[in-house]
């Protein structure tokens, strides 16, 4: 009836159906929090790579103010204060990033469970319950007094930058609010991060990262192109840019020595004539195209290794004959077929059976690469069987030399692991087989290794019948006994036979120590 006064109970229903429809509103899918994850893989790698840019800019700036001085030392100047700004707001990041993150990584070290990242509590504490608005407060000033700093800095240099720096950073209007989807006013830190999942906070971070990251870019490459625009006269459209190596390839740890030079493209004359070998073979017409200050090539790459191109081109001017040397060399290496994909923390091998290894040294063929280890043993090509059988790891190591006489060696430990416990098997199934009763006594007591990859066979030499109310039987082999199946008869149905204390040994090796058998219970029907 209308007015009538709620009982206790409909307060409890109306109260669990309200923290129902909370639930409901909180809960985010797990592809939702996936997304996230993703996006704040792809912003965190992207960030690596412009910090590396940055610091190759950096670097080429400072080389410039050190050599040239004049303009170079008041860019450099104006680089170091943007990057100094840039720092610290960025490491205050990584440092909230960490504090969010600590509880989730106690179990989930490498922050990879997106799924698990729905609750947003560590950021809420941090910055949102009573007592934190300094927190929030200080975080917003740094926002800003980077925004203001860069336009101090920068843009009255270059004020066509200031609106992109404005946008990048905007926290709102005077007071820090922004206007929400019912056009309410809302402060712009609760709106971007308040309640939020915890997966979802670190991306806008990330993002907020790159943004720092991308204005110093554009700082330390204007400075850059500025002033190598203003100090050349060379114009673009009649020269490109050429990489000039004293080989075709280098190793990882050499030091690249190869040289950018300054091409001619437009007006450069054509060589009159060519005299080139590739390996030895002269060049012939079909092999090359004429093109303004040399030839295109167009011969096959050849089989894997080093090529070497020798020769003159020659140039005719006023009758007499100008001869261009030529001694350039490129690598061809095998195309691939597949990908090499390994798992980091897997180093395991097992003990007493033969595992599989692939060996190699990339750039050294598998005729030439020596590896060792206790129980290795060479198959064919990069292939070997290591059946480790004493201690707890393995030192497998592996040499061989390069072309170039530089000697490789390496060496990979792997940890040894015990067999796991095979499973007693009934009609090709383990833990527990419903049979009838009069089918029990035909079977075959069998076993294996669950999810194991190798391949292990075992026999059954032996096992113990356990019946509730009987004595127990030991049985010799794999199949019931005389003594085994008049037990079996005094079993009702619905009650459990056990088939344990099972014992098994490799077909291949008898001698192979193995694990106490798991028990295989028979329900009868």
């Amino acid at each position: 009836m209308a007015g009538a006064k709620e009982t206790p109970r409909q307060k409890l229903i109306s109260l669990m159906y309200l923290v129902f429809i909370t639930m409901l509103a909180l809960n985010v899918s797990k592809e939702v929090l996936d997304g996230f994850g993703q996006m704040y893989e792809k912003i965190s790698d992207a960030n690596t790579r412009v910090d590396e840019s940055n610091d190759n800019i950096f670097e080429n700036i400072k080389v410039n103010a050190e050599d040239k001085g004049g303009k170079w030392i008041g860019h450099l100047r104006t680089a170091k204060e943007i990057k100094e700004e840039s720092d610290t707001f960025y490491n205050r990041i990584t440092e909230i990033m960490t504090q969010i993150t600590e509880k989730q990584r106690e179990k989930d070290p490498e922050l990879k469970e997106y799924a698990q990242m729905d609750k947003g509590e560590a950021l809420d504490v941090l910055f949102f319950k009573e007592g934190s608005d300094q927190r929030a407060s200080e975080f917003l000033d740094m926002i800003n007094n980077y925004k203001m700093h860069v336009i101090q800095v920068f843009g009255s240099q270059y004020p066509e930058y200031i609106e992109m720096v404005e946008a990048r950073f905007d926290t709102g209007d005077e007071n820090g609010n922004i206007q929400n989807r019912d056009g309410m006013d809302e402060p712009w830190f609760v709106a971007n991060f308040q309640g939020f999942p915890l997966v979802s906070s670190m991306a806008k971070f990330a993002m907020m990262q790159n943004d720092i990251r991308q204005t110093e870019h554009d700082v330390f490459a204007t400075l850059m192109g500025k002033e190598l625009k203003m100090s050349s006269n060379v114009n673009e459209s009649n020269y490109i840019s050429l990489l000039k190596t004293e080989k075709g390839a280098y190793y990882q740890g050499e030091t690249f020595d190869g040289s950018v030079v300054l091409g001619r493209k437009g007006g450069a004359q054509n060589p009159n004539r060519v005299d080139l070998k590739l390996d030895g073979r002269a060049l012939t017409d079909k092999d090359y195209d004429l093109i303004a200050g040399g030839i295109k090539l167009k011969v096959g790459a050849g089989n894997p290794g080093d090529h070497e191109i020798s020769g003159n081109l020659i140039f005719l001017n006023d009758g007499v004959e100008s001869k261009i040397s030529v001694k350039q060399s490129f690598a061809v290496i095998s195309k691939p077929n597949s990908a090499v994909i390994s798992a980091d923390k897997m180093n395991v091998v097992y003990r007493g059976v033969e595992n599989p290894m692939t060996i190699s040294i990339p750039g050294i063929p598998d005729n030439k690469v020596n590896a060792s280890a206790p129980g290795l043993r060479k198959v064919r090509g990069s292939k070997y069987n290591l059946v480790p059988s004493r201690g707890s790891e393995v030192k497998i190591s592996a040499s061989g030399t390069l072309p170039d006489g530089q000697e490789i060696t390496t060496s990979t430990k792997f940890r040894i692991k015990s067999l796991p416990a095979p499973s007693g098997i009934v009609q090709g199934q383990m833990g527990t087989v419903s049979i009838p009763k009069a089918s029990i006594q035909n079977q075959i007591i069998d076993a294996s290794f669950e999810d194991f990859d190798f391949d292990l066979p075992v026999r059954v030499v032996g096992f113990t019948l356990s019946i509730p109310g009987v004595p127990d039987v030991i049985v010799s082999g794999n199949k019931f006994n005389d003594r085994a199946k008049q037990v079996l008869k005094r079993a009702s149905s619905g009650s459990k036979i056990t088939i344990w204390d099972i014992k098994v040994k490799a077909t291949k090796n008898s001698k192979l120590q193995l694990k106490k058998c798991r028990p295989v219970v028979i329900q009868v029907i």
